[in-house]
């Protein structure tokens, strides 16, 4: 396999700008990108990339410009390996790196080149320390977005800081290095526009998650969960926004004999429809669940009164949304709940280990979790229900027909959520940053 695995050739737009005969003379220079996962990937990656697009001329928007956006994607135990495929489909990279490469990247940075002399590494998601290895290895500058710490400050050219928690964090000598630029989620409740207009009705949206841990359980268990809720409420609707990360063949094979879980829920083998608003998962109750393959979902997210929601970074993209949610973590199936990080999260992927440590390891970790949910982590307080353990559909169910039957109550949760996501402007706060650590003539940097 060739090392540059996604060319800019399969993620360059229909109709690019092209670049001045001025800009066409400078020295070359590059903005590289690094997250981790799905959820930093669409909810941070996606709207900075594009308001640096929207800001300077790079390529590949602009063909010929000395300036180009890259991507690096970083190992992590959290990715589902089809991040680089979704980047592509984004069409605003110039250069692709999948997790994959990742090491030989840092040894041989030439056979993933060539890279420009100068340019500048932005951390969006995984180990901090990967973006100081990158940025020390290619002689760029460096810029860390610290949602809750900066850990290498001695390293980082500037620090954006989510908010003050994070900024307060750092020791005295590093705070000029530092600005708060706000919640980079914060943008998306002034993106989030009807661009899919849904039908009348009391609209659920159900999201059983991005990785295969999480599908194998979260699938069955909210196909189910629709099916005694649409008995509570027959007026209920249900969406589900396909991951960009999944497709809807898997969402069928999760539901489904081929998925060893799905045994213990009622649902049964969904079926593919296409109904009057697009596809739909027919249940064998006669549930439908409407598919949004459309991304971002924002749009028709922002329109449903209730999300049935995974741990993860989708708990953030609710709140930003403003959407009130119940977080689910059934501990039922723990064999298969290893997606977890760190070292023991590595342990108990080894073949021998797996099992036995993977089980020990998620049950201490569910016993002395805190929060989960990012709304809860924020406030310091439980703003959404966390419902953690042996959780059956026909709870759940229950309590989400209770929470609709109270539109007061829902509206008291969706004005926590508003108060927490903070306001706009983090966004092109920190494409701000980015412009002032560039070379001359896009930046200040000498």
């Amino acid at each position: 396999m060739a090392p540059q695995d996604i060319s800019a050739q399969e993620s360059r737009p229909v109709a690019p700008e092209q670049a001045t005969p001025e800009q066409a003379t400078l020295e070359q220079a590059t903005i590289v990108l690094v997250c981790n996962g799905p959820g930093e990937l669409t909810t941070w990656v996606r709207p900075l990339a594009q308001r640096l697009h929207r800001d300077l001329p790079l390529q590949p928007l602009t063909q010929g410009s000395p300036l180009s956006l890259r991507l690096v994607l970083v190992p992590c135990p959290n990715a589902t390996g089809s991040e680089h495929r979704v980047a592509a489909a984004m069409g605003l990279f110039a250069r692709i790196l999948p997790a994959r490469r990742f090491w030989w990247l840092l040894l041989r940075p030439q056979r993933h080149g060539p890279w420009p002399r100068r340019g500048v590494v932005v951390f969006l998601g995984g180990d901090q320390f990967w973006t100081v290895l990158l940025s020390a290895r290619l002689g760029y500058r460096h810029i860390t977005y610290a949602e809750w710490v900066a850990r290498w400050p001695r390293w980082n050219d500037r620090i954006a800081a989510m908010g003050p928690a994070a900024a307060d964090r750092l020791a005295a000598r590093w705070r000029d290095r530092c600005r708060v630029v706000g919640d980079l989620m914060a943008d998306l409740s002034e993106s989030s526009g009807a661009d899919q207009g849904l039908p009348p009705g009391e609209w659920l949206a159900l999201l059983p998650g991005s990785k295969r841990a999480k599908l194998q359980v979260g699938v069955p268990f909210l196909l189910e969960t629709a099916d005694r809720l649409a008995a509570l409420r027959p007026g209920c609707r249900f969406l589900l926004p396909v991951a960009p990360t999944t497709s809807t063949a898997e969402l069928l094979a999760y539901g489904g004999p081929a998925n060893p879980i799905a045994v213990h829920y009622s649902a049964g083998p969904p079926h593919l429809e296409q109904g009057p608003d697009g596809p739909e998962l027919r249940t064998a109750a006669g549930t439908r669940v409407l598919l949004i393959e459309r991304q971002p979902a924002h749009g028709v997210l922002s329109q449903c009164r209730l999300a049935l929601t995974t741990v993860g970074a989708n708990t953030a993209e609710l709140g930003a949304l403003g959407l009130p949610m119940i977080v689910l973590v059934p501990m039922q199936h723990l064999h298969v709940m290893q997606a977890w990080d760190g070292g023991l999260g590595l342990l108990a992927r080894l073949p021998v280990l797996r099992w036995l440590l993977g089980v020990a390891m998620t049950a201490w970790r569910m016993r002395h979790h805190g929060f989960l949910a990012w709304p809860n982590i924020a406030a310091g307080r439980a703003v959404v229900p966390e419902r953690v353990g042996t959780i059956t559909p026909a709870e759940i169910a229950e309590e989400a027909a209770g929470w609709l039957a109270q539109p007061e109550r829902l509206a008291g949760m969706q004005d926590d959520l508003r108060s927490l996501r903070g306001q706009p402007g983090a966004v092109a706060a920190l494409a701000a940053m980015v412009r002032e650590v560039l070379p001359p003539p896009w930046g200040g940097a000498a």
